[in-house]
């Protein structure tokens, strides 16, 4: 199953030969014997090129975790006592405003323990989780894989806001039916708030199309604030905008867009204790108001 990923990851038989330290003969040996094995092709063969096959990729998602599981098992065993390595994975807003005392904290209890983070958007995160390039995800979007385990660990909330100048900031409520006559600042798609928005939007037969879209949550404050335009946005990144008065929330009638953070892993992923006590740590904090 090694040697399989290997070949998956180069892309090529004579690569993942040269990284095993391998003759290429026993690489292409081995894929065969899986194939009997299982009774599947793996991989297409054609002009020279070795593309996976469906099946192929079904036997990957479970072959890179089994592989991990077992280098776990042998790093846990043979150095139970030594220092270890997590890797973590979170969305933009998660890493912005929790990440931060969650990886303090749990250092301050590890400290033999190394942690890695990653901050993408939930899908990206979600992508490194199929891949296996991550332990576990922190995000505050709705998962699409059902390989994937989630669970919820904290409440939180969008809100709509303007910049002080704006047109609606006076009114500070609007009609849901109103939203396609303004302009919109949005987070890229993929964003677990991009996507409940547009799903709330959805149920009321109305679209958007947003005039900015971007990674950065300060970048599209900055830009409210300005006043070239709405924005939805997680309360706890806007909040101290919000008592400085420099944004105003407003409110849409028929919209709310409370949602939950959910921490995810694959199924078949085999979590270390100090992952366990890190998600622990996580499900502690208390719910956002």
């Amino acid at each position: 199953m090694k040697i399989f990923v290997t070949v998956c990851e180069c892309n090529s038989v004579t690569a993942a030969a040269e990284k095993l330290y391998l003759a290429q003969p026993s690489v292409s040996l081995a894929i065969r014997e899986l194939e009997e094995y299982y009774g599947i092709q793996l991989f297409d063969r054609i002009s020279r090129k070795m593309l996976i096959t469906e099946a192929g990729k079904m036997f990957l998602d479970y072959a890179i975790h089994i592989v991990d599981s077992f280098d776990a098992m042998e790093k846990e065993i043979r150095n139970w006592d030594s220092m270890g390595t997590m890797r973590v994975g979170s969305s933009i807003t998660i890493g912005n405003f929790l990440l931060i005392r969650y990886v303090k904290e749990f250092r301050e209890k590890y400290p033999h323990i190394k942690v890695t983070v990653t901050i993408q958007n939930s899908e990206e995160i979600e992508k490194r989780i199929m891949d296996n390039d991550i332990d576990f995800g922190l995000i505050e979007g709705v998962i699409h894989n059902n390989h994937i385990v989630s669970e919820k660990f904290m409440e939180d909330e969008l809100v709509f806001v303007c910049g002080k100048g704006h047109a609606l900031a006076e009114s500070r409520v609007i009609q849901a039916s109103q939203l396609s006559q303004w302009d919109f600042i949005l987070r890229e798609r993929g964003s677990g708030g991009r996507e409940l928005f547009e799903s709330a939007l959805l149920t009321h037969n109305i679209e958007i199309a947003p005039i900015w879209e971007s990674v950065s949550t300060q970048a599209i404050i900055k830009a409210v604030m300005e006043g070239l335009g709405l924005s939805v946005l997680p309360f706890e990144l806007v909040k101290e905008e919000l008592r400085k008065g420099n944004l105003i929330r407003l409110q849409i009638e028929e919209i709310s867009l409370r949602r939950y953070f959910y921490i995810i892993y694959h199924k078949n992923k085999l979590l270390t204790h100090s992952a366990k006590e890190f998600i622990t740590l996580c499900k502690k904090r208390e719910i956002i108001a």
